[in-house]
């Protein structure tokens, strides 16, 4: 099944093909990035892994994309592991490197996307589980068609959650729900997904694509390094307290209020219209002598 098109992406160029996903420019300064083995859901080896980290080194590169999407062809999202892959992993590999098959192939994918620079939407359209629901978990934020499902489903393999469902669980659903999740091996709708926060929307299927690429384009259209910034510090505030985030935030107006975007943004607003900002990054500037953050 080929995934859904934006209606407004016929015109845009870009579409770049790698072995196992593709990546298209789709709106301005919009990537969307398709998962690309329907015939095994998605599902995550060696080859995908290796792609994936491509094309968000190749996109992050381009100095004009400032947000990804991130969906899957056919009709599920990922699966997590490709169980026939790590099968073979289990009896011929690991016997001999000790190493587990998540953490050689699915480790490296959610690092990555985690420590992108671009903001990442994930657009689910269908079966999210294992590595693939903690692949979702690993983005900014989600998005769901009505089809998806959720589950942090390693239960069932017999397996400990594998590839950060511990960590980012009950950060947005909370202790209790998380431990259900993880300890059950149950699979939840969008609905319910919705529900307990694990997503911001849920859509008609047919609409999946077009909302995410235009809450992309919404996201894109602002500062480079204003947008880095805030993911950066949305990111290290889940791992450091409130003084020290106010600390990072301090660092960051230092810079930025310095350079031209802020000043752009302060009197576009004086002015009463749309502010003009720069679309690539520009060098922050360090007035001499910032005073120091004192706490």
């Amino acid at each position: 099944m080929t995934p859904i098109r934006p209606t407004y992406a016929a015109a845009m160029t870009g579409r770049t093909e790698y072995e196992t996903l593709f990546t298209e420019i789709v709106a301005d300064g919009v990537v969307l990035l398709t998962l690309n083995r329907p015939d095994r859901a998605n599902g995550v080896v060696p080859e995908l892994a290796r792609d994936l980290v491509a094309a968000l080194d190749a996109a992050e590169a381009d100095l004009d994309v400032r947000a990804l999407v991130l969906t899957g062809a056919g009709r599920q999202f990922c699966a997590g592991a490709d169980l026939k892959e790590m099968h073979r992993h289990l009896a011929e590999e690991m016997p001999r490197t000790g190493e587990p098959y998540n953490a050689r192939v699915i480790f490296p994918v959610i690092e990555r996307v985690v420590a992108s620079r671009l903001p990442t939407v994930a657009a689910v359209n269908g079966g999210a589980t294992a590595g693939g629901f903690d692949l979702a978990l690993a983005c900014d934020i989600r998005i769901a068609s009505t089809a998806a499902k959720f589950g942090e489903t390693y239960i069932k393999l017999g397996l400990p959650p594998g590839n950060g469902g511990t960590w980012f669980l009950p950060r947005l659903v909370g202790p209790g729900l998380a431990a259900e999740l993880a300890l059950t091996g149950d699979v939840v709708d969008a609905a319910r997904a919705r529900e307990i926060g694990l997503v911001n929307r849920v859509v008609e299927p047919a609409a999946l694509i077009d909302e995410s690429v235009a809450l992309a384009a919404r996201i894109a259209q602002w500062s480079w390094r204003a947008l880095e910034m805030t993911k950066q510090s949305l990111r290290s505030a889940w791992s450091v307290d409130l003084t020290s985030s106010l600390n990072n935030n301090y660092w960051a107006a230092v810079g930025l209020q310095a350079g031209p975007d802020v000043a752009e943004g302060v009197a576009a607003f004086v002015e009463k219209r749309p502010a003009r900002f720069n679309r690539r990054p520009h060098p922050p500037r360090t007035p001499e002598g910032p005073a120091p953050r004192t706490v």
